[in-house]
């Protein structure tokens, strides 16, 4: 944090947008501190690459919105996964971004749910998501522990789900925004579409202890009749909450907005910072090596089994590139040598 006599240099808010970057800003008057994500090519490479249906492809843009907020929030090199399991049309969205600006996503789902989903306009994320949960994982990688928070997914939206986190994991005020859509434009060819997406994430982190305290969650076995306790809401939080919830999607997607000028329609009474930004690239951590890796660590019997018309074939569910292997490739040593 600068020393408060060091004045801070101000400027106007660049115009240009940033596609495939994230904003940390903060706001000190009011203690709030958060992040602006803008995606193009990165989400697009990923949602096109699968030609997921269309719901399908915007809910997994959520997701990775979602994880990219999150994810960059690690001061270390490792992987921040996001999962959910439900038992919806939409079983499964994984996400997995690689510190500090790399990231992959896939999804899983029952067609013929989702195509019943769709003739139904039972499109909304709590519909093709159902019931589950929503699993958060950081990995350090080598000896390190896995941390690991889950919350429950109970037919509403991936930002309720990420609100519950928080409140009950993190214990900190905290309000996402995300917004995904297809951006449409004419071409020679005819009309041609591209995803875009865009999200916030705003938190209320004050420096004084007794400002940052919170209402004690409902235990769940108080006798009946037991007042819950409660904490009012800081002035600063309330009007910084206010401000976000005044977010459109299309302000997040917007490609004529830049994360600046957003951050200052938003804030520009109390007065914004914003850091360096961080650039993102959609790209997998697959390879011929890995996946050879992986085969060779199956028995023998199985590797067996997975041999279709003379060869070994692997295809990335995050990437779709297949790898294809001779069977004596993967073999173990002592059976090459019988």
């Amino acid at each position: 944090m600068p020393h408060p006599d060091i004045a801070i240099p101000s400027r106007a808010p660049a115009e240009v947008s940033a596609d495939d970057t994230v904003l940390p800003f903060e706001v000190a008057p009011l203690d709030l501190r958060g992040r602006v994500v803008r995606l193009g090519p990165a989400v697009d490479t990923i949602l096109t690459g699968h030609d997921y249906p269309q719901p399908v492809a915007k809910l997994l843009g959520e997701a990775i919105v979602l994880g990219v907020l999150l994810g960059t929030a690690l001061k270390f090199d490792g992987r921040f996964i996001l999962q959910t399991k439900t038992d919806g049309p939409v079983r499964m969205l994984v996400v997995d971004f690689m510190t500090p600006d790399k990231v992959r996503a896939c999804a899983r789902f029952d067609k013929e749910r989702v195509v019943e989903a769709i003739a139904a306009g039972a499109t909304d994320a709590g519909a093709l998501l159902g019931r589950g949960h929503l699993a958060m994982t950081i990995d350090q990688g080598g000896e390190m522990s896995r941390y690991q928070g889950l919350v429950a997914l109970e037919g509403g939206t991936l930002e309720d789900a990420a609100h519950e986190y928080f409140l009950r994991s993190e214990q900190i005020p905290t309000r996402v925004r995300l917004a995904v859509a297809e951006e449409l434009r004419a071409a020679s060819g005819g009309p041609s579409h591209r995803w875009r997406a865009g999200g916030m994430l705003l938190q209320f982190v004050p420096r004084a202890p007794e400002r940052a305290r919170v209402a004690d969650l409902h235990p769940g076995d108080a006798p009946q009749g037991t007042a819950p306790h409660t904490v009012p809401e800081d002035d600063a939080w309330i009007e910084g909450r206010a401000l976000i919830e005044t977010v459109e999607d299309v302000e997040l997607i917007d490609p004529a907005l830049s994360s600046e000028q957003l951050l200052y329609r938003l804030f520009h009474e109390r007065g914004v910072r914003v850091f360096r930004s961080i650039d993102l690239h959609a790209e997998c951590s697959c390879s011929r090596e890995s996946v050879e890796a992986m085969l060779r660590s199956f028995p023998q019997r199985d590797r067996d089994d997975m041999i279709e018309n003379g060869v070994i074939s692997v295809t990335c569910e995050f990437c779709s590139t297949n790898y294809v292997f001779e069977p004596a490739d993967v073999a173990d040593k002592l059976a090459n040598n019988e």
